[in-house]
């Protein structure tokens, strides 16, 4: 399984230098076709809710036809979405492949799953976090070279660019081994889904909702805010992009080898700091500093998917986090729109906003988070070995 660990992880930090090209300048993007501060936070409310869409169903068929299926068809997709959006004449057709694309961030599910399930002796916050440890490693190289495409041939190039790198990944992804399904129709399964929905899982999710709209609210139009309010170009925006990659690297191969709940805590602190350095911060290196610790969200997000684990089964193991990843796109879904009405209103607002409820969503975590004993199992179904989730 370890061979299939090692292509995966190249694949992911091909795709992350293709990403890496396109995905933060987007919103800047859409400025330049016409969109202002309220209707980029639509849109991008609007592909949150075509993430939300996907994860759950993709969670049910990664335990019923495979984790690898599923991952093909993530990759096709998100390829063939890139084209679209770098052949766009205009807004709609920009917003439509930008939708499509997002529809793929399905590919947490059975990514999360397969690399669960292939990760030998190690703990699943380490296992999950090296892996997007590898894919911010290739992001670090991509808004490099997107800032540098972008100032001198404009936003639009970055797509077509981006698109050529997720064919290679394609091609590198589809060599990966199949793995048992492990869900069935017995009576045992069905009890174990009964108890994932149970007060301890719901609980659980509504952490997960609180955290992830606290931290997301400040990261959509930060793009937008250092473009219009800090006269940062697009060479500069660049950088910081690659140093946001930069600081999920460091910090999820740091937080990730801590217990994950204790992690988990700490990625709030750190987007309390990125909120108060671009709202206080006076000059380019503070706000380089503050990307560093945008990378904190990325680590929360493996974190989270970590700690859920101590709470579902093998067999259950997609449709968990298919769920985990729904709360969250939930959140992503309202505080989107939200960062563009405060920011329409007060540019400021979006970071002393989010700083007040990431201090909330701290104290929320402190007493509602799980990985204590109590929700441990002490053995997994079908003879599998005891969950780790730290």
């Amino acid at each position: 399984m370890r061979r299939d660990l090692i292509l995966i992880s190249i694949s992911m930090m091909t795709w992350g230098v293709g990403e890496g090209m396109f995905l933060f300048f987007s919103p800047l993007y859409m400025q330049e076709l016409g969109a202002n501060a309220v209707a980029i936070g639509s849109i991008l409310g609007l592909t949150g809710l075509a993430m939300t869409l996907s994860y759950l169903p993709a969670g049910y068929l990664s335990d019923r036809i495979g984790r690898r299926p599923m991952l093909y068809t993530a990759w096709l997709m998100g390829t063939a979405a890139t084209w679209i959006m770098a052949y766009a004449k205009g807004l709609p057709m920009f917003v439509a492949g930008s939708i499509l694309y997002n529809m793929t961030a399905f590919v947490v599910v059975p990514l999360n799953s397969y690399v669960t399930a292939a990760r030998g002796n190690w703990s699943v916050g380490r296992a999950l976090t090296l892996i997007s440890a590898t894919f911010n490693a290739g992001a670090v190289i991509g808004p490099l070279i997107g800032g540098w495409i972008g100032s001198r041939m404009g936003l639009h190039t970055n797509f077509t660019i981006a698109a050529w790198f997720f064919i290679a990944s394609t091609l590198m992804v589809l060599f990966i081994r199949a793995q048992p399904i492990e869900a069935s129709l017995s009576e045992e399964k069905h009890a174990g889904l009964r108890e994932l929905l149970q007060a301890r899982y719901i609980q659980y999710l509504a952490v997960v909702f609180i955290a992830v709209f606290s931290m997301y609210l400040a990261i959509p139009l930060s793009q937008n805010f250092l473009q219009n309010e800090r006269g940062i170009n697009l060479a500069q925006m660049g950088v910081l992009i690659s140093a946001r990659s930069v600081g999920v690297v460091l910090l999820n191969l740091t937080l990730g080898q801590l217990n994950a709940r204790i992690g988990f805590l700490l990625t709030h602190l750190c987007m309390a700091f990125f909120s108060i350095l671009l709202l206080r911060g006076n000059g380019f290196y503070a706000y380089l500093v503050g990307y560093l610790l945008m990378g904190s969200y990325t680590t929360a997000r493996s974190l989270i998917t970590a700690q859920g684990r101590s709470l579902a089964q093998a067999s259950n193991m997609g449709v968990a986090y298919g769920m985990i990843e729904t709360a969250a796109a939930s959140a992503i879904i309202l505080a989107s729109p939200l960062a563009g009405i405060l920011y329409a209103k007060n540019p400021n607002l979006i970071y002393s906003t989010s700083l007040v409820l990431i201090i909330a969503a701290l104290i929320v975590a402190i007493f509602f988070s799980p990985l204590r004993a109590r929700d441990f199992r002490p053995q997994e179904k079908e003879g599998l070995e005891p969950a780790r989730a730290d």
